[in-house]
């Protein structure tokens, strides 16, 4: 099957969707990115490219991971370059070979789903790919460089600042070969559809929202996970809540963990680092127009942000009480990972999984 064919045909998740569709949708759609001469874009470009690879070695040697793996080269971006891998890497984690039909299928499908990759697009700095072939590291320059401008902070410490915590995502799935699987295993099953009509689904979360039908069951989850998605997960049959479950643990450890090892690293390799972090943390709690909150909401975006706060916790947490080299018994399996109630429990993990 070729890419095209791939990419067009149905999905797991949400039926058919037309993913070059969406590219051109998404490409049209995005912003422009901050002002650049071509001399200046060449040379982020280059100091990005380098920073990656610099960044590889303080990431091992703090987790503890990939110890003797290649290092490949990570891949420079433009807005438009990333929304193309995108939705290439959503239709390989989607299932988009599968023969199931869904509800929402092809033209608008794709319409929306581009929609949402523009908007992404100038807020994306860098994101890990595991389901390429042999996984590629992203880096989305025009945003890295309009970040460090509003946040005024030095360039080159930023820049790899920024790789330290992206690298630290391809130190994590580079060394535990499962963990790409497990991820399209989980979407795979949250993507099953149910005999449950439509209307029934939409019905549940009405109510969730009103307060009606276990109204404080929903209202707890909101709390714990983070609005929408919360009630997301009210409206889910048990199999499905139980995968979205998994996901949400499983990505906030990752964000947590990559938190907590670009910091660890420490001034030695990034001079500004207290700086920088000082100056991210504001901008990730700034506040946003109505309409930016609302999209930020819709797309999971602060359930994310909510994600690197608890998940560094966590890391922290079990770090500080046994060590990196017993931590890392989280990548042993799909068994050692913590559950959804010890991500703020950390010491309950620790009696699990380490005895």
């Amino acid at each position: 099957m070729s890419k095209t064919e791939r990419m067009t045909s149905e999905s797991k998740f949400g039926g058919v969707v037309d993913w070059p569709l969406a590219t051109k949708v998404g490409v049209r759609l995005a912003r422009s990115g901050p002002a650049m001469s071509r001399y200046t874009a060449e040379m982020v470009a280059s100091e990005l490219a380098e920073a990656s690879r610099r960044a590889e070695g303080p990431v091992r040697e703090v987790t503890g991971l990939a110890d003797g793996l290649a290092i490949p080269d990570a891949l420079v971006l433009d807005r438009a370059g990333w929304i193309e891998a995108a939705a290439d890497s959503m239709a390989q984690l989607t299932g988009a070979e599968s023969g199931d039909t869904g509800f929402i299928v092809g033209k608008p499908a794709g319409l929306q789903a581009g929609v949402m990759l523009a908007y992404l697009s100038s807020a994306i700095l860098g994101q890990y790919d595991p389901f390429t072939d042999d996984g590629t590291l992203l880096l989305v320059a025009p945003n890295i460089v309009a970040a460090e401008r509003a946040l005024k902070v030095p360039p080159s410490d930023f820049r790899l600042w920024v790789c330290l915590h992206e690298v630290t995502h391809r130190v994590q799935f580079s060394s535990t070969p499962w963990l790409a699987g497990y991820m399209q295993q989980m979407v795979g099953i949250l993507g099953e559809s149910t005999d449950e009509p439509i209307l029934d689904v939409a019905t549940r979360l009405v109510d969730a929202v009103r307060g009606n039908n276990g109204a404080e069951r929903a209202g707890s989850d909101s709390a714990e996970i983070g609005g929408l998605v919360g009630l997301l997960r009210a409206t889910q049959p048990p199999a499905q809540r139980d995968a979205l479950d998994n996901l949400l643990v499983l990505g906030t450890l990752l964000e947590g963990h990559a938190d907590y090892v670009m910091d660890a690293v420490g001034p030695a390799v990034v001079p500004s680092v207290t700086r920088i972090r000082s100056a991210f943390d504001s901008r990730r709690r700034s506040a946003n127009n109505p309409v930016q909150r609302l999209i930020r909401a819709l797309l999971g975006m602060d359930a994310k942000m909510a994600q690197y706060v608890r998940g560094k916790a966590f890391v922290e947490a079990v770090i500080d009480e046994v060590g990196m080299e017993q931590f890392n018994q989280v990548w042993t399996g799909p068994e050692t990972l913590p559950l959804l109630a010890e991500i703020d429990q950390p010491q309950a993990w620790v009696q699990r999984v380490l005895g």
